[in-house]
């Protein structure tokens, strides 16, 4: 008769208790890959149901990227705001970088009040934060006043334990492997 399959899905469902809705305040964080696109796969997900999102860019320099490229073609709906001037290896100057983070920062605060905006991504704001370029309390006295129902997205490795435990939700990435560690460079498309 051959192999029988054993039943191992899940037959309960422990649904919740109450159906509040609010602004969800989410962390993508962790060594691993993909921070950036989970991130951008939320803002997918959020203009399927024609909600208008932001995301502002905390490092990424000059060069194009597949996120941009999008953003161009849904500009009005999907607008993004890139801030950094690359890595902290080519900028090479600390207070130069200080004042990109806080410029960036000024942005982020401006989108948040922004209540057209139902998703704002902080893209990269976790490494500003690691670099001290700018104060974690700042940050959440900000997400604190957000708009009820504004969800905001914020990226990158090293999230501060404070803002990690003022998320609803935090997904770490963890690498298991990249093609990087075989001597790979970043492809368009999968990697910018």
């Amino acid at each position: 008769m051959g192999w029988i399959p054993e039943d191992r899905a899940p037959r309960a469902y422990r649904d919740t208790a109450t159906a509040t809705r609010k602004g969800l305040i989410i962390i993508y964080t962790g060594e691993g890959k993909g921070k950036t696109t989970a991130a951008l796969g939320l803002a997918f997900r959020a203009l399927g149901y024609k909600w208008r999102v932001a995301i502002v860019q905390f490092i990424k320099g000059k060069w194009k990227t597949g996120e941009d490229k999008m953003c161009e073609q849904l500009t009005g709906r999907l607008d993004c705001f890139r801030m950094g001037e690359g890595f902290t290896w080519i900028t090479k100057n600390y207070d130069r970088d200080v004042a990109t983070a806080r410029k960036a920062w000024v942005k982020c605060r401006e989108v948040l009040k922004d209540e057209r905006y139902r998703v704002v991504i902080f893209d990269e704001l976790n490494y500003v934060l690691k670099y001290n370029f700018l104060s974690v309390d700042e940050v959440l006295d900000a997400l604190k006043h957000k708009p009820p129902q504004t969800h905001v997205v914020l990226t990158g490795r090293d999230a501060p334990q404070p803002l990690m435990d003022a998320a609803d939700l935090v997904t770490e990435m963890r690498e298991i492997k990249h093609p990087f560690r075989a001597g790979l460079k970043a492809q368009p498309g999968i990697d910018y």
